[in-house]
């Protein structure tokens, strides 16, 4: 059977308690009996797997369901899945500025922080920054450090999964092949005196707690992620662009982010469009060069409006400034053309624009170009909309990515042996 995200859930003997953890979590089987009739497993065993969660506190009991039986008798007891018994911490970065928060493992945002965070000033400095955040905002939300089941980041560049680092990142200079998790890990342990076994060692008698987890992703996979898991679950293949100082996009697929091989998948802002600008990456005629919120800033401030990045933009955008929403609207009919392809060849069913120029003359344009150039098949069941959760949808779907990692049933039976139950 299938859980979230496509996962395949075990039935018979070999569904585990991640297993039955995870038809709890998607709302698939709630009661014991449901769990039985989901799995195939005998009631003692269906009792034993779910003791083992309870005593890890990932489950607990809810209100009485309906009474199954038409001869009536007791309710059955429901089980939720207990999201009060961790928290995660996220955070977003741009070229600028930085964006960090604790949520709950259902994605209720706790506390939040948003400032200026360069990502130019490289990694030992941002991260470490980050970690002080961190220790602030858990501070703000009430919860110790020993709270916290895992760290979750985005970042604007491609990112290979398996290690975390970026690869070759045209906008985060001295980035490529950093250790992030690493950094990350350190600063949040300095910053809440947190020993972990990730830093220098625990003197005699001090508890060690284990490594907290980090992943990382790029920002346009994690804001396409949380904008599907909560506005669009039920769409199959959803697509999101963010156009802010660079260009990028994400993909949910079937319920998990679309990465490539290697983390390359989306980099839409370096397709060739054929003029003659430079880009950041060094090549001449990206889109990123001639559509993005910098490109548009670069050529206001060449004509006397003080722009210097596509937030400046945005808030020139918001006042309703002529030119810049004149620009704004021929960038979109750029991205557009592009994106007539990107539809041709995904063919997805929401195609979502997010970032700084995500506003009504940029949209105009998109949908200009979008729907004259891709075929009128691929465009039928399309919605071209924009995001619904803003400048929050990177942390909610960093923080989404953390709890789908640390609780999937393959990963629970392995923290569950490692907490002894």
């Amino acid at each position: 059977m299938t859980g979230r995200a496509g996962r395949t859930v075990k039935a018979g003997n070999q569904a585990s308690a991640g297993d039955l953890l995870e038809l709890v979590r998607s709302g698939r089987a709630t009661t014991r009996g449901a769990l039985q009739q989901a799995t195939g497993l005998s009631r003692a065993t269906v009792g034993q797997r779910l003791d083992r969660l309870f005593r890890a506190g990932w489950l607990r009991e809810g209100a009485g369901g309906p009474v199954d039986s038409p001869l009536g008798g007791r309710p059955s007891i429901t089980l939720e899945f207990d999201d009060e018994h961790a928290v995660v911490l996220a955070a977003d970065l741009d070229t600028r500025h930085g964006r960090a928060a604790v949520l709950t493992l259902t994605g209720e945002i706790l506390a939040e922080h948003a400032g200026v965070l360069v990502i130019d000033e490289g990694p030992e400095a941002v991260l470490g920054e980050l970690g002080r955040w961190f220790a602030e905002l858990l501070e703000k939300a009430g919860q110790p450090a020993e709270t916290v089941c895992g760290i979750g980041l985005a970042v604007p560049g491609p990112v290979d999964s398996d290690t975390g680092r970026v690869v070759q990142p045209p906008i985060m200079p001295g980035w490529d092949g950093y250790d992030i998790r690493g950094r990350l890990g350190r600063a949040f342990a300095e910053h809440t005196g947190l020993r972990t076994a990730q830093g220098a060692g625990s003197e005699a008698g001090i508890p060690v707690r284990a490594e907290v987890p980090v992943l990382v992703d790029n920002d346009a996979n994690l804001m396409a992620y949380g904008e599907q898991r909560t506005g669009y679950p039920d769409c199959s293949a959803f697509a999101l662009v963010k156009v802010s100082t660079g260009i990028g996009a994400g993909m949910v697929v079937g319920g998990a982010i679309y990465r490539g091989i290697d983390g390359g998948a989306g980099d839409i802002g370096h397709i060739r469009v054929g003029a003659d600008a430079l880009c950041r990456c060094g090549s001449y005629g990206c889109l990123a060069a001639v559509a993005s919120g910098g490109a548009v800033a670069r050529r206001l401030a060449e004509s006397g409006v003080p722009a210097a990045s596509g937030s400046d933009v945005r808030d020139l955008l918001t006042a309703g400034h002529p030119e810049a929403m004149a620009l704004a609207r021929e960038a979109g009919r750029q991205v557009g053309d592009v994106l007539a392809t990107v539809v041709t060849l995904l063919n997805p069913g929401v195609l979502m624009i997010a970032g700084d120029l995500a506003g009504t003359p940029f949209l105009t344009g998109v949908r200009e170009l979008l729907y004259q150039r891709a075929l009128p098949r691929s465009t039928a069941h399309l919605d071209v909309v924009t995001s619904r959760l803003g400048e929050r949808a990177g942390l909610v779907g960093a923080g989404a990515l953390v709890v789908e990692y640390l609780y999937a049933p393959e990963r629970v039976e392995e923290r569950l042996l490692a907490l002894g139950v």
